[in-house]
């Protein structure tokens, strides 16, 4: 496919929309943090950032004992073996990840189903073999109906909004990594955060919590950058 890399004929109407539908999402999620609207949002992206720990564990052949999100927006991953090297930072940066992906799906309504097929699919598998709480065995079922009432919706009517709910757990998943980066590794160095930890295993770097976290949130801005440039492109 002829993709205009260099951006030189932007911006059509679709990338003018892709843009202001992000910028808009941003506002209202700043806007709206500290109120219950955004609550379940969130804590899906605590549940992504916590996937990410276990995929990275399964990846290197480590063993995944349970995974939990609580309501005050904090989880916890229990593992055994595996590479530390790839899952202490597999939660804040596959996190940024995931909103990179969920960005780029939402341009494309095939791609679309597929994200929310994925996340669907990956909250069922979760809640019924790695769920440890109560707490994110409710998410995860509520979460699934949600997204099956907002399918069948898009499927059914006129009213196509399964790829705006992609985009805003996409945009959420970027700027939530990008806070959680700063509020947990930067503002108040939390002494078991995963940079922490990181710092101690990576005993070949000086780097100490703060410096991996200053990295870490430079490259989940770099991911969010990286989703809205390449979403033009693929829109041009």
């Amino acid at each position: 496919m002829d993709w205009d890399w260099e951006l030189r004929s932007c911006c059509n109407r679709r990338q003018v929309t892709f843009v202001v539908t992000i910028g808009v999402f941003a506002v209202a999620i700043l806007a709206l943090w500290r109120t219950p609207l955004v609550t379940p949002f969130k804590l899906i992206t605590v549940y992504l950032h916590e996937a990410s720990h276990a995929i990275a564990c399964k990846l290197t052949c480590g063993h995944v004992e349970g995974i939990e999100v609580n309501l005050n927006e904090g989880g916890v991953t229990r593992t055994r073996g595996g590479s530390q090297w790839l899952i202490l930072p597999a939660g804040y940066l596959g996190s940024s990840f995931w909103g990179m992906a969920f960005i780029l799906m939402a341009t494309n309504r095939i791609a679309t189903r597929v994200a929310a097929a994925i996340l669907g699919g990956s909250l069922l598998f979760v809640l019924v073999i790695y769920a440890k709480n109560w707490f994110l065995r409710f998410l995860s079922l509520g979460f699934i109906i949600f997204l099956a009432i907002i399918w069948v919706l898009q499927e059914t009517t006129s009213v196509h909004l399964l790829r705006y709910v992609i985009l805003f757990i996409g945009v959420m998943n970027c700027m939530f990594s990008v806070y959680d980066i700063y509020d947990d590794l930067i503002s108040r160095r939390v002494n078991t955060s995963d940079a922490e930890k990181f710092s101690e295993v990576c005993v070949c770097c000086p780097c100490n919590g703060l410096a991996w976290g200053v990295i870490w949130g430079f490259v989940s801005l770099a991911f969010l950058c990286a989703a809205i440039y390449v979403g033009l492109v693929i829109q041009s």
